[in-house]
């Protein structure tokens, strides 16, 4: 069963370090990432108010090579680089384990990165390889995918169910085409049921589509 983990590692530990360090405020998203033998291409989207700094560290950076600037928008830059060092945890996740990073994002108080392997021997096999080499990888969240697509946003079964009959009836819109009461009747509990579930689900969806890298350690029903 695949297999999503929240992975948490320090700045200090992963690409980029210096960069972080000698640029306050800057931050980093990728938007693709794959490896290739011992170093990792993504495209990261950086935001910073020095793009000056951010060009000097860069350049100076031991973890990046052939770095190259690829769209420059008011706010923020998109860079095509390599990444050659500190990287030994998701190289062995991508390459040896078939892993997938669905998204990862830095800044100066470190990486946090959703990986999607294939099982949950993969993860463990990849959390091991971090612990004999000494990578301070912290696991935040595990999420397996058996409760439908809903499961990579760490949704029950009846969250997603109940929100996607929210979304299908009308109950967003303005004016709704059905009451919480009416949604409460198809699902056979209270309103107030129902308006719970859809609070908690509101909650993962942020904690896990927007604020990435925030731990959750229960998912209630």
């Amino acid at each position: 069963m695949s297999t999503i983990a929240a992975i948490r590692v320090p700045a200090e530990e992963f690409a980029l370090a210096e960069t972080l360090s000698r640029v306050p405020g800057v931050e980093f998203e990728t938007v693709r990432v794959v490896a290739h033998d011992d170093r990792v291409l993504p495209l990261v989207w950086a935001r910073t108010d020095d793009e000056d700094a951010l060009e000097r560290a860069l350049a100076d950076d031991p973890s990046v090579e052939n770095e190259r600037l690829l769209a420059d928008l008011a706010d923020e830059r998109l860079y095509r680089m390599d990444w050659v060092a500190n990287i030994g945890t998701v190289v062995y996740a991508l390459l040896e384990h078939d892993g997938t990073v669905l998204s990862a994002s830095g800044r100066a108080d470190g990486w946090h990165l959703r990986i999607l392997f294939p099982d949950r021997d993969s993860l463990s096999a990849t959390h091991d390889f971090a612990t004999d080499e000494d990578i301070p990888l912290s696991l935040e969240q595990v999420a397996d995918l058996n409760e439908g697509r809903g499961s990579q946003f760490a949704l029950t079964e009846r969250q997603h169910q109940a929100l996607l009959a929210a979304y299908e009836r009308g109950y967003y819109e303005v004016p709704q085409d059905v009451t919480m009461a009416e949604l409460a009747d198809e699902f056979d509990v209270s309103a107030q049921a129902v308006s719970q579930r859809l609070h908690r689900a509101y909650r993962n969806l942020i904690e896990n589509a927007l604020v990435i890298g925030r731990p959750t350690d229960t998912i209630e029903e």
